[in-house]
């Protein structure tokens, strides 16, 4: 928005570019603004016209003074017409009562600095009978070519002018009477003296009727809210994902660190982070597509509790979980970043803080891949389930294989069962399902994902067989 005049009560603007294919207004007042005219019109035909007039760059400097906007609009054979478009100005005494709506609140006076209109400004001063924005027939037109309704010319300037409005709404302020500077001397003015005041207008008395309890804050009638909805635009579309998550910035600068401060491992947290984050945005922009669903994330299990007698699950095997992960420990999410193969250097420093040896971080990140937490608590801890849980799990074996076939399971302490003469076990995990695992050595590693139903498990660890222990 280019301005070469400011001077006094009258702001100059210079002719905008054609523009092709872009909306005249973005913002809501804007749009209000573009309302009022299209309600004001009587023939949408002259509408049509401005608006290619207005995208052809036909419409010239544009002058905005109190009660007035003035242009000199183009037609296709060259022809200029001088054209007007009158607002009504506010009185003395309505400035008053707006000046004091605004500095009301803090809020408005910095929206109106960050050249935002205020919405509650606009329903405050609409509740104390002022229309701050114009509705219909208060866009009066008047232009040489003597149409006596909106003509193409006065619909052109209108439509440039709500350009002007969504960059910067002090100029809908100055079509009511009072320009940038005077506006907000006198806000500061106004401000100084309520603050001088305690904080309270001349006739400001305690009004209990409008305040929302105890130290609350007036509000708005639903009512109002919806029959304003008009004025909001729609929401924009999601954004689209990048193709992949942001680089990490470099830290090898030849700035010394501070003592403790590892650049390079610094650098390798701010990449996990980035493609943590990339997986969060990507899913949730997956879940927010047409028949898209959430899915867990980064160090989430993806396993949904429940199934068999501890919980209402859906179905055998796995399901997705959308319930909030619990915050990984130190030792689970030195887990987490090593599951990815991270260079040797960093693989060691994990070792090392997770108070795990190499071979125990191998079977860790192992079951990571698994399961996450849940999985890693499984390799890890031991717990005694209910007696109705292993009742389940006793009756359901039974079903699933011939007596002669049927595999004999030996107690190994906690949740966790052997299969005698074989090299296979079962571990019941707290969430309520069941992990197959395989002798690797001298230990027991992860040999698939779980399953709710133990007869599964135990057929996914025999069909994983010695290959599948990962050792």
């Amino acid at each position: 928005m280019s301005e070469y005049g400011h001077g006094g009560e009258e702001r100059t603007f210079a002719a905008l570019p054609p523009s092709q294919g872009t909306a005249f207004a973005r913002t809501w007042w804007g749009l209000a603004w573009l309302k009022a005219l299209e309600d004001t019109a009587l023939d949408g035909q002259q509408l049509k016209a401005g608006r290619r007039h207005a995208r052809a760059g036909a419409v010239g400097a544009v002058s905005v003074r109190p009660g007035r906007i003035t242009a000199v609009v183009k037609d296709r054979d060259g022809t200029a017409y001088r054209s007007d478009v009158l607002v009504r100005e506010f009185s003395e005494e309505e400035w008053e009562r707006l000046l004091d709506l605004a500095v009301d609140s803090a809020g408005h006076i910095a929206a109106l600095l960050d050249r935002e209109m205020p919405p509650h400004l606009v329903e405050d001063a609409a509740a104390a009978g002022l229309d701050l924005l114009p509705g219909i027939g208060d866009l009066d037109p008047e232009c040489g070519c003597e149409a006596w309704d909106h003509c193409p010319h006065t619909a052109a300037l209108c439509y440039q002018v709500a350009r002007l409005l969504d960059e910067d709404p002090f100029v809908l302020l100055l079509m009511r009477g009072r320009g940038e500077r005077t506006l907000l001397d006198q806000l500061q003015a106004r401000s100084t003296s309520r603050a001088a005041r305690g904080g309270r207008g001349a006739d400001d008395t305690p009004d209990t009727d409008d305040a929302g309890g105890a130290g609350g804050m007036p509000g708005v009638s639903a009512e109002e809210a919806y029959a304003a909805g008009f004025l909001l635009p729609p929401l924009p579309a999601p954004p689209v994902a990048p193709a992949a998550p942001g680089r990490s910035p470099s830290l090898d600068t030849e700035t010394d660190p501070e003592p403790g401060v590892d650049p390079a491992a610094l650098e390798f947290l701010a990449s996990d982070a980035a493609g943590r984050a990339y997986r969060m945005l990507v899913e949730v922009l997956d879940a927010g597509a047409p028949g898209g669903a959430p899915v867990s994330v980064g160090s989430r299990t993806g396993i949904a509790n429940g199934g068999g007698p501890r919980g209402g699950g859906t179905g055998a095997g796995g399901g997705v979980s959308t319930a909030p992960a619990a915050p990984l420990t130190v030792a689970q999410d030195a887990v987490r970043l090593a599951t990815d193969s991270p260079a040797p250097w960093i693989a060691a420093r994990l070792v090392s803080g997770s108070g795990r040896t190499r071979a125990e971080m191998d079977l860790a990140t192992r079951a990571w891949r698994f399961g996450g937490a849940a999985a890693l608590a499984v390799l890890e801890e031991e717990w005694t389930p209910d007696a109705e849980a292993l009742a389940w799990a006793a009756a359901r074996l039974a079903e699933a294989w011939e007596d002669d076939d049927r595999p004999v399971l030996r107690r190994a302490g906690g949740g966790r069962w052997t299969v005698v003469g074989a090299e296979a076990q079962l571990r019941l995990g707290e969430e309520g399902h069941w992990w197959p695992y395989l002798k690797s050595g001298a230990r027991w590693s992860p040999a698939g994902p779980p399953d709710r139903d133990p007869a599964t498990a135990l057929a996914t660890a025999f069909a994983a067989g010695p290959s599948g222990a990962g050792g």
